[in-house]
């Protein structure tokens, strides 16, 4: 029987989406509203993307979707080498049994217990940040405050001085380079970074083993299950993806949630007015503005989603910035609104056994951030161009330049 005649379609039926192509990166809120009114799934060049809220979530929950070996480094024609060794045996890789237990063995450690207890340090540093450029009237945004907040308060954390906060910074940087499509060049770079974070992070446990303390890496060496304990190799792995990823997307959506309340003033008043408003307004920024557009999976078996039949093997691109504006879910989903308290809850830290790890953290940092900017920087504008970095892997403002009253 035919497609037609059984109802069951094929990715060659759907409507196509390049989200690499250069129309998509200049306005892909734009292209992402125009390929779900076609329908919840399209076909991109490298397999299938998933737009609506329901179909993301779908894939994100089933365990039939897994996360692509090696994340995008074979979409590169990169399948070995070191940095291929280093991809596959971080936790972002890990599927099935071996996944379920690192989380089960760590998930106490990033209970909300831990940002609570670092709420009080990370006032104190970005209200430190702020007094700095709170006079000037004007700074970049992305230079003078995104860039060393959130490593300031991984430094409180994990318990490490915060005079070597620019050593974990320039390492984040290159070591975040495995998410972009030049590896090949980077690797040496990508490879430096990660041999300097080891022998930091060895360091650490060592002396921490010798002194348990209140902190992050010491909840780790305690962590116990059954008699089940991580292996030095696999503190070490989730260590530095605490450091790396902790440090580079919070960084990038602070200063992508300042460009949106630059374009909406009124938002900004009424956050500085209201600091209750301070969690609502990063669940609202995440949903609107987010710096991480999805996320890829493939599939393990054949699976029909949608009504379409799924190959096994096929790469899929989980559109989470796309579900996030459904318009079935999230009503006028293109107005940034931080009183709006929606039913369902955004999808840019995923979902399923891949649930982001930090995001209580994450939250955290960004309301006493953006609660305190918005009471020190009142009438923040946006005072010249702000390009972002392409929506492949993280992006978010290379730059953002603004300017504001002085109290």
């Amino acid at each position: 029987m035919t497609a037609q005649e059984t109802g069951i379609r094929t990715l060659a039926d759907l409507p196509s989406l390049d989200t690499l192509d250069d129309t998509y990166q200049a306005d892909p809120h734009g292209a992402n509203r125009a390929a779900l009114a076609l329908g919840p799934l399209a076909r991109m060049p490298l397999g299938l993307e998933v737009l609506s809220y329901d179909a993301v979530q779908t894939v994100l929950r089933d365990r039939r979707f897994v996360m692509p070996q090696g994340l995008s480094l074979s979409l590169q024609g990169i399948t070995s080498g070191p940095v291929w060794d280093r991809v596959v045996k971080g936790i972002l890789s890990l599927d099935g049994d071996e996944h379920h237990r690192l989380r089960r063995l760590v998930l106490h450690a990033f209970k909300p217990r831990a940002a609570e207890r670092l709420r009080e340090a990370m006032v104190d540093i970005i209200r430190e940040i702020v007094d700095r450029v709170a006079g000037r009237r004007e700074c970049d945004v992305v230079t003078d405050i995104a860039r060393p907040y959130p490593i300031a308060v991984i430094c409180q954390l994990l318990g490490t001085p915060r005079k070597d906060w620019e050593k974990f910074s320039a390492w984040t940087d290159d070591i975040f380079k495995i998410f972009n499509f030049n590896v090949a060049e980077d690797s040496p770079a990508i490879l430096a970074a990660f041999e300097q974070s080891d022998a930091y992070i060895d360091a650490m446990v060592e002396e921490r083993r010798r002194s348990l303390t209140d902190d992050l890496v010491s909840d780790l060496i305690r962590a116990e299950e059954e008699g089940d304990r991580l292996s030095h190799e696999e503190m070490r792995m989730l260590i530095g993806a605490v450091l790396t990823a902790g440090t580079d997307t919070t960084r990038n959506q602070l200063a992508a949630a300042v460009q949106v309340f630059c374009e909406h003033p009124d938002q900004w008043r009424l956050l500085g007015a209201h600091p209750e408003l301070g969690a609502s307004a990063v669940e609202e920024v995440m949903r609107h503005s987010p710096i991480i557009f999805g996320t890829m999976r493939v599939a393990a078996e054949d699976v029909e989603l949608c009504g379409v039949t799924i190959p096994a093997g096929t790469i899929i691109d989980v559109n989470t910035s796309a579900a996030n504006r459904d318009p079935s879910v999230f009503p006028d989903p293109d107005r940034f609104d931080i009183t709006r308290r929606p039913d369902s809850m955004m999808l840019t830290f995923g979902g399923g056994i891949h649930y982001c790890l930090g995001v209580h953290l994450a939250k955290a940092e960004l309301a006493e951030a953006l609660v305190l900017m918005a009471q020190r920087m009142p009438n923040i504008r946006q005072t010249g161009p702000a390009p972002w970095k392409p929506v492949v892997g993280i992006s978010g403002p290379l730059t953002l330049p603004v300017a504001w009253d002085v109290l």
